[in-house]
């Protein structure tokens, strides 16, 4: 478990989970039978902690694989409602969601803003802003950048490319892509950007897709 990381029980993978499981059955394998020798489970056991380190660079590394192995977070309230087909895509059913949200502490509907289900089966519910003179639309930050690889699908959804990107990123002394970890936007155009090394910073990007989540 210390190889493997400090990812907690409960915000694992489901292919952490399937790799926790099949140790779990190698070990007890010798534990249980005598005549078969200590090291028939500490070498699948050691096996299965390289692929775990293996696939989670991997996942780490690309979106693409990321998006395979781990799969995508999927939105079940945006601005329009409940999402009926994403609830379909993930086999739940309003009752399902009813008791997330609730778990989640918001138990109207109309409170909430976005709920969100993450890849590790986690809920996250972001409710709405109020001002004195009535409802504010929260904003919903999404992922252009994360450890120098571009996501093009949320360019492409945000209205705006990698190269004006790029200049907000060099305007903070960044040329080189390698050197962000991890940058996002919103539907106002604000744009979050945290360096590998070094303060984050934020900046405003004229975008024309904010209406599009």
């Amino acid at each position: 478990m210390r190889i493997m990381g400090k990812r907690q029980i409960g915000e694992m993978q489901p292919f952490e989970l399937v790799i926790m499981l099949v140790i779990a059955e190698v070990a007890s394998l010798p534990m249980n039978d005598p005549y078969i020798p200590l090291y028939y489970g500490i070498i699948p056991i050691l096996t299965l902690c390289f692929l775990h380190l293996l696939i989670s660079l991997i996942t780490r590394k690309s979106i693409k694989a990321r998006n395979i192995i781990s799969g995508k977070s999927v939105i079940a309230i945006d601005k329009n409602g409940i999402r009926y087909d994403n609830l379909k895509k993930m086999n739940i059913n309003t009752i399902d969601l009813l008791e997330s949200v609730r778990a989640a502490g918001q138990p109207d509907f109309n409170s909430i803003a976005y709920a969100i289900f993450e890849t590790n089966g986690k809920l996250c519910v972001i409710p709405k802003e109020e001002e004195s003179k009535g409802e504010r639309q929260a904003q919903l930050p999404i992922t252009l950048l994360i450890d120098g690889n571009w996501n093009k699908t949320n360019l492409a959804m945000a209205g705006t490319t990698e190269e004006s990107l790029e200049a907000v990123f060099k305007k903070n002394g960044y040329s080189r892509l390698k050197d962000i970890l991890y940058a996002d936007i919103r539907q106002d155009g604000l744009v979050f950007v945290n360096p590998k090394e070094g303060k984050f910073f934020i900046e405003n990007l004229a975008i024309t897709g904010g209406e599009n989540w």
